[in-house]
């Protein structure tokens, strides 16, 4: 029987016989809607971390099966490869994952590599579950993938990863009853869903992500590169990669109803979801990731050090420019700021005077009312809740004799 590990309908991760997993559920299921802001400890269990990650896109091909679009894998092996290109920096979600250590003193950095694409093309076995023509059950999917990694002598351990992507009409259930289901099935249940499997004294991490475009998991999801790749990162890949880095074995970093890094910010509320877009793409869709100058569109993560969701690492701002450069006296006019990592709520001081109001435009402009002053210039100052921006000669504002 299917049992969840912590006493909630909203647990994410479930205890199945000999193993844990953790899924993203699909959208409009019980729990599938997180609260981040309900006051729950997001807390450390005592378990690992992946102090780095070596990522691996395994295809399940076989000779005559369903196809996979054109655009899929080299979509997603892109991605992998421009986490990599921009491993180390602050620019994405990855960035705030590093805040999350363990026991032994490892921290799930933002060191990153791509190991490659992996085609496997066994036939699939004879389906183990009931919810499609093509069912294979966690325990197939398990034995496939340890079996393949195992035939190419890949290594095995807490700093590598393989994501098992399958094509269309390729659908899976935790168990043969088939009480939860990928997204394409009538007992739909999950998007994507992470795991390890012990071999010896090592494990090997190890994610599922069936085919979710154009699907429930796709709902609503922005697509700046406007093809399927899209649908597969920002519905499912994404989120267990930033779970397994945190949390490999279950045991590291989640909340008391077992909700992970990227499940807190799973609220199907663009706000806490995805954050500020950062613009548009040539398609029209919004973007709120750059990873090596690509677009992208996927949740934030859960950050206990801001108590919120967070695109990246939050970053002090810093002004570049200020318009008009002076005023009156007495105040009362608009001042736009422009710089760099703006977030609400921000204050916006004059000379140490608070602006009485203050607009948060985008995150690299706001709008500020001057408060009265005295004549000369003065330094404008932001504050978030990420630091105070330094004071340089680009900051300053003249307040006029009249």
């Amino acid at each position: 029987m299917l049992a969840i590990a912590c006493a909630s309908a909203s647990a994410l991760i479930v205890q199945l016989p000999g193993r844990t997993l953790s899924y993203q559920p699909v959208p409009g299921t019980p729990g599938a809607a997180a609260k981040p802001a309900a006051g729950l400890p997001f807390g450390y269990y005592g378990g690992p971390v992946m102090p780095s990650n070596t990522n691996y896109a395994l295809y399940w091909d076989p000779a005559g099966a369903s196809a996979y679009p054109a655009e899929y894998q080299p979509a997603i092996d892109s991605w992998f490869e421009n986490l990599a290109h921009d491993s180390g920096g602050l620019q994405n979600t990855d960035s705030v994952l590093i805040q999350y250590g363990d026991t032994a003193g490892e921290f799930a950095n933002y060191d990153s590599y791509f190991g490659g694409a992996l085609i496997d093309t066994t036939p699939y076995p004879a389906s183990g579950c009931a919810a499609a023509p093509i069912c294979l059950t966690d325990e197939q999917l398990r034995t496939e993938i340890r079996q393949y990694v195992e035939a190419h002598a890949l290594p095995i351990d807490l700093t590598h990863e393989y994501f098992l992507l399958t094509p269309p009409g390729v659908e899976s259930c935790f168990e043969a009853a088939g009480h939860k289901c990928s997204d394409g099935t009538k007992r739909a249940a999950y998007c994507a869903y992470h795991g390890y499997i012990p071999v010896g004294n090592a494990v090997l991490v190890y994610a599922t992500d069936p085919y979710v475009n154009g699907l429930n998991c796709d709902y609503g999801e922005e697509h700046p590169n406007n093809n399927a790749g899209d649908s597969a990162i920002g519905g499912g890949l994404a989120h267990e990669h930033s779970e397994s880095v945190t949390d490999p074995e279950m045991n590291a970093w989640h909340d008391a109803k077992g909700q992970e890094v990227a499940d807190r910010c799973r609220t199907f509320k663009a706000a806490s979801e995805y954050g500020e877009p950062l613009g548009k793409a040539p398609d029209g869709s919004n973007f709120n990731q750059v990873i090596s100058g690509a677009l992208y569109w996927y949740q934030q993560e859960w950050s206990n050090a801001a108590a919120s969701c967070q695109q990246r690492l939050a970053q002090p701002p810093s002004v570049l420019k200020v318009a008009p450069k002076s005023g009156s006296r007495a105040g009362g006019n608009a001042v736009t700021i422009k710089g760099t990592h703006f977030t609400a709520p921000a204050t916006v001081s004059f000379g140490g005077v608070a602006s009485p109001e203050v607009k948060v435009a985008s995150p690299t402009a706001i709008v500020a009312v001057a408060p009265a002053g005295t004549p000369g210039t003065v330094d404008i100052t932001l504050t978030t809740s990420a630091g105070t921006s330094p004071v340089t000669t680009k900051d300053r504002y003249k307040y006029k004799t009249k």
